[in-house]
């Protein structure tokens, strides 16, 4: 419990290997998590060779992580696997479509997550990088994967070289919805991002960016309309590729 309560997010990493016994130990243990069907929709791809790291860097927009991180963890939807077995046992397979992805997707992100929890207790650090479905065919092509192999999670993995300080956290109150879905009015998103809103780091972010709102940044800087269209247009396009569409 103190262990997920005291986790952070570590992009600085000590000049130490992550011992090839200790990630495949770690790997097994995590495929105790839950799976649709018990197939065990995902496949890793460990990334060491610092050549290899640098090949990978481009697609996570050069993050000085992906080649400081002992390792680096690409979680792939895969229904390659599952295909291949059933075709080669007289079954045939009918995994080439949207919801066979969001199935494997979700076991990927699950077997991911359950990973994350097990390194960061053995004292291990890790970096979430979301730019994996910003540019998931720059990393197809660097990973060489397959027809029905789809990046969904990329981990780098390390001994920490920080002790940043912890990002904040909306209150509970602000995801529990009691039977059923309550809307959010005015009052609540006050009452609820108040805090968020003003610590001093994301006061600065305000300030430095010479927006109003916090909200602004999220909504015309970081994430904006026309570059989600464009990035969902290349997702779409990587996910026909791969044979899901």
């Amino acid at each position: 419990m103190e262990m997920i309560k005291n986790r952070r997010t570590i992009r600085k990493y000590a000049k130490k290997e992550v011992g090839e016994a200790l990630l495949k130990t770690l790997l097994t243990d995590a495929m105790r998590t839950p799976t649709m069907g018990n197939l065990q929709l995902y496949s890793v791809v460990v990334t060491r060779e610092d050549e290899a790291k640098a090949r990978l860097a481009p697609a996570h927009f050069n993050q000085p992580m992906v080649t400081g991180a002992s390792v680096v963890l690409t979680f792939c939807a895969d229904f390659r696997r599952t295909s291949i077995w059933a075709e080669n046992r007289k079954a045939v397979p009918g995994y080439d479509n949207f919801l066979s992805f969001l199935n494997a997707a979700s076991d990927a992100l699950l077997y991911c997550q359950t990973f994350t929890n097990l390194a960061e207790a053995e004292g291990l650090g890790t970096c979430y990088l979301g730019t994996t479905i910003y540019n998931p065919q720059a990393i197809i092509d660097t990973l060489k994967l397959p027809k029905l192999v789809m990046p969904i999670a990329t981990l780098t993995v390390g001994y920490p070289d920080e002790m940043p300080a912890q990002c904040e956290r909306l209150p509970i109150e602000s995801i529990i919805h009691e039977e059923v879905y309550t809307d959010y009015t005015p009052e609540s998103i006050d009452r609820f991002y108040t805090e968020k809103e003003n610590t001093e780091e994301n006061k600065n972010f305000v300030y430095i960016n010479k927006v109003e709102t916090l909200a602004q940044i999220f909504t015309d800087i970081r994430y904006k309309k026309s570059d989600n269209e464009a990035l969902s247009v290349n997702f779409m396009d990587a996910l026909k590729q791969q044979g899901f569409l």
